[in-house]
């Protein structure tokens, strides 16, 4: 069986219940899997993987989600995981992870057995508020992590999200954009698609460039909003530069943040002067760019350690927590390694 359309891309998201979803998401990580021609022993181990990551959702989970998707590098491409769920969430972590620990009945064995077929994992999970576990299955050794993920989640309702993100390295610069099209729906998203595609061809400039050949090149769609960051270890510095609703922040390790200014307008419609503004970027600072799906009014203290996890795992915590149901809904999550 063939993938869904757009497996491959975004990737699909589950709302995990019941036994019977927990078996879909198998099967789809196993069709991606078969579609991106892994081995059948990997296959095999995400299929372990995907089933007790569902099947924990189903069992201990309440407001369970899975997505699944494709990752990939020029060598390889392997299949992620983020299971993301409101409650109950570990006091102890560590010795949850450990085989034989249970708090429904089971043997307790089921976040032992992902972590042991997993190529890569994080996850990070507060008592009452939840649990967020990315997962990666790779053919072949990993990757190093990704300095840079996204999510995006459609408006209740529609089947694509309007909201888009990306990273590039181009020309030894690190980029983000994320773009929110204008709407929703089918016209929405490929306003969006179209920017991803720009974004990701575009000879290597400054964010300001950038932006302005995103801007010529969506006047035969229906316009987004979106914003474009660059990340300058050497310089210390975040160079942004953007265009409608589309907030941007530098989190500091020392529990100092840093908003980011987007002007008013919409890419491939209404242009104003593009400006581009700098920031600074200490050392381990995480950089978030996100739509207007998500309030930015959420506080890091509130999460005890959550910045200092994997990019995939902050930006489903904020997806869970920041998120809202009505409108589509992307973030971006980076920082430097």
């Amino acid at each position: 069986m063939s993938v869904p359309e757009g497996l491959l891309d975004e990737g699909v998201w589950f709302r995990v219940e019941a036994a019977g979803t927990a078996a879909a998401v198998r099967r789809t990580a196993e069709r991606l899997a078969t579609d991106l021609a892994m081995p059948e022993q990997r296959i095999a181990e995400l299929s372990i993987v995907a089933a007790e990551a569902a099947g924990n959702l189903v069992k201990h989970a309440l407001q369970g989600t899975i997505l699944v998707r494709a990752v990939r590098t020029p060598e390889q491409a392997g299949v992620e995981l983020i299971a993301i769920d409101s409650g109950p969430g570990m006091v102890d972590v560590a010795h949850s992870m450990g085989d034989g620990h249970s708090t429904a009945g089971s043997l307790g064995i089921g976040l032992g057995a992902i972590l042991r077929q997993a190529s890569r994992w994080d996850l990070h999970s507060l008592p009452g508020r939840g649990t967020v576990l990315a997962v990666q299955v790779w053919p072949e050794a990993p990757p190093p992590p990704f300095w840079a993920a996204g999510l995006t989640r459609p408006i209740t309702g529609e089947t694509v999200s309007g909201d888009a993100v990306a990273a590039r390295e181009a020309g030894g610069r690190r980029q983000l954009l994320v773009c929110d099209g204008l709407g929703h729906g089918g016209l929405a998203a490929a306003a969006s698609r179209e920017a991803v595609r720009v974004f990701r061809q575009t000879a290597a400039a400054s964010p300001a460039a950038v932006v302005e050949a995103l801007h010529r090149s969506l006047g035969h769609t229906r316009g987004a909003a979106l914003a474009v960051a660059e990340l300058d270890a050497d310089a210390a510095l975040v160079r942004y530069a953007g265009m409608g609703n589309i907030a941007g922040t530098v989190f500091h390790p020392d529990g100092s943040r840093r908003g980011m200014i987007s002007m008013p307008g919409i890419a491939g419609h209404q242009r104003r002067q593009i400006r581009e503004y700098e920031y600074p970027l200490s050392p381990g600072a995480v950089v978030v760019m996100h739509s207007d799906g998500l309030v930015d009014r959420w506080n890091p203290a509130d999460y005890p350690g959550l910045l200092t996890r994997s990019p995939e795992v902050i930006a489903g915590t904020l997806l869970r927590d920041a998120g809202t149901r009505r409108d589509d809904a992307g973030v971006l999550v980076a920082r430097l390694p």
